[in-house]
Order: C-alpha cells, then sequence, then structure tokens
C-alpha cells in the first residue's frame, strides 16, 4: 500500500475515494465498532502539533490500532541520528509511518526509506496532504458541492503549507480560487501555475480583503516575525484580522476555516458567529484521518 506525501501525487478520484471513506468513518465514529486489530501506528513528530498529532492518534485508536510515538527531544536524533536510520528503525516497529519534519521533502526521503506506508503531516512549508482532505471534507459537508463555490484563501500564503497543498485541491474540484495576502507574501508561482495548467484552475489574486462574492474564506496568519519593519507587520495584521466589521459585508451562508492554531488573525467574538466553522473543521481530522489510516492498513 502506497503511503500519502503529497497532493501532488493524487488524482480527483483518490480524493474523492478518502472523502467517501471519510462517510464512513463518520458512522464507524458512531457504532463504536473497531476494524483494526493487531496494527500499530507510529507517530513521528519532529516539530510542536496539537491537532494534527492527537487526531492521528485518535484515529488510529477509534479504528483499533495502537499507537506508537516518537519524541524527537529525547530520541537519539538528539545523539546525530539520519533521519534515514532513525525511519527504517520505527519502521520495523509499526505498519503504518506518521511523520512531521521541519524540512521540506522530509516526508518523501521517508517514504524511500521505509518498506511501510507514510504519510505526510507536514513537511516544512511544502505540504500537508491530510489537511487538504480536512479542509475539502468540510466545505463538502457545509455547502454541499465544491465545484464552482468562490475560496478565498487569506493570509501568509507564502509559508502557509496548508494553503499550497489546498490551492492543487480545490483545483481538482473546480472551485473559483481567490488568492489575499499581503505584498511579498504571495502563493508561490509553481503552485499557482501547476493549479492553472495541470487543473485549469479559476485562480484571482489580491491584496486587500473582499468577502461581498466569497462563499468559503479560509484565513492562515500573517507571520510577523518575517517582516524587518515591524511597524509594517503591525499595520498588515490589522488590515488581515477578520473582525466583526468585515463579515457585516459577507455574502449569506459564508463560512470561515482555518486550519489552527490561530492567534489574533480571527477575534474570539467571531467564534461564536454560525459562519465560523474551524472547530468543527478540527473535528473532521479525526474521521479523514481514519480514511487515511484505515486505507494504509487495508482495513477499508
Amino acid at each position: 500500500m502506497e503511503g500519502l506525501i503529497s497532493i501532488r501525487d493524487c488524482e480527483k478520484k483518490d480524493l474523492e475515494e478518502y472523502l467517501k471513506l471519510a462517510e464512513k468513518m463518520e458512522a464507524l465514529l458512531k457504532s463504536g465498532k473497531k476494524i483494526v486489530d493487531n496494527k500499530i501506528v507510529a507517530t513521528m513528530f519532529f516539530e510542536p502539533s496539537t491537532r494534527t498529532n492527537m487526531s492521528f492518534q485518535a484515529a488510529a485508536k477509534r479504528l483499533g490500532a495502537d499507537v506508537i510515538s516518537f519524541n524527537s527531544e529525547s530520541s537519539s536524533s538528539k545523539k546525530g541520528e539520519s533521519l534515514i536510520d532513525t525511519v527504517k528503525i520505527i519502521d520495523g516497529y509499526a505498519d503504518v509511518l506518521v511523520i512531521r519534519h521541519p524540512g521540506e521533502g522530509a516526508a518523501r526521503v521517508a517514504d524511500r526509506a521505509a518498506k511501510h506506508p507514510v504519510v505526510n503531516a507536514g513537511d516544512g512549508g511544502n505540504q500537508h496532504p491530510t489537511q487538504t482532505l480536512i479542509d475539502l471534507y468540510t466545505i463538502k459537508k457545509c455547502k454541499g458541492e465544491i465545484e464552482g463555490l468562490n475560496v478565498q484563501l487569506v493570509g501568509d500564503l507564502k509559508h502557509a503549507r496548508a494553503m499550497r497543498s489546498l490551492v492543487l485541491g480545490l483545483a481538482m474540484f473546480g472551485a473559483r480560487i481567490t488568492l489575499v495576502s499581503p505584498k511579498g507574501l504571495e502563493m508561490d508561482r509553481e503552485i499557482i501555475e501547476e493549479a492553472r495548467g495541470r487543473h485549469k484552475a479559476d485562480i484571482e489574486e489580491l491584496n486587500a480583503i473582499d468577502l461581498s462574492d466569497c462563499d468559503v474564506l479560509y484565513v492562515c496568519r500573517v507571520q510577523k516575525e518575517r517582516f524587518a519593519d515591524q511597524y509594517e507587520a503591525a499595520k498588515v495584521q490589522h488590515e488581515f484580522r477578520i473582525s466583526e466589521e468585515y463579515l457585516e459585508n459577507a455574502k449569506a451562508g459564508m463560512i470561515i476555516l482555518h486550519p489552527l492554531p490561530k492567534i489574533d488573525e480571527i477575534p474570539e467574538a467571531v467564534d461564536e458567529s454560525p459562519m465560523a466553522r474551524y472547530f468543527q473543521q478540527a473535528k473532521y481530522g479525526v474521521p479523514v484521518r481514519m480514511a487515511v489510516l484505515g486505507r494504509m492498513l487495508g482495513a477499508v
């Protein structure tokens, strides 16, 4: 069974299969039935994580698998052991490896080194394929469809791996994509051109937020630490903060998503809006990752 390293490796039919499996996993969650026995999932996180790490562990346990966790701070990697050696060792202990690593391309390296399936849980600023599956699943659950929707991706699009994966996923499903970012923090041109060339994506690029024709507002934070001028950083953060005033002019039925954690780009007051669906989105991480792990373990 192949792993899941990048949305670039997937066709639309692959994503559709995962979304259908996630529906089945929601039903499985309600029944409490376990469908995996005598299998082990290893979570290898070289970076801090709350939602991704815990939802993968929860997904494995809900399926009936056992979980072993790798802690980079107390591992032999602190002594200088290579990533390839670490992967080969843990590959001997588990049936699926879930890896998050700060190095772009690290998940691909792990996949080549391992004999068991590897799932990319985020490799630097590169890809985060299971987050894209969660995003697509949430949009479909909330809006009923993806094709034709105007999805605005707002914030630091240059460094957000979730956004890079999502552009390709949305393009496959025929969404209209609007990229809104501060100058200098635009989406990588390579990703945009790939989405347009490979998937015929309809993409518009802006430097200011306009929600009048937005069906799905997907927000990520503007990373203040990446600005040389902190005054300019504060100004941009304020402009890209999704305040209640912004929502007054929003299209009826618009939903707000966020990969989380959110810092101050969405005020707490917005959490109470019926538009806010990011906590629901995070909850969908369990059935979606159950679908991924269940497929890797040969259980679905």
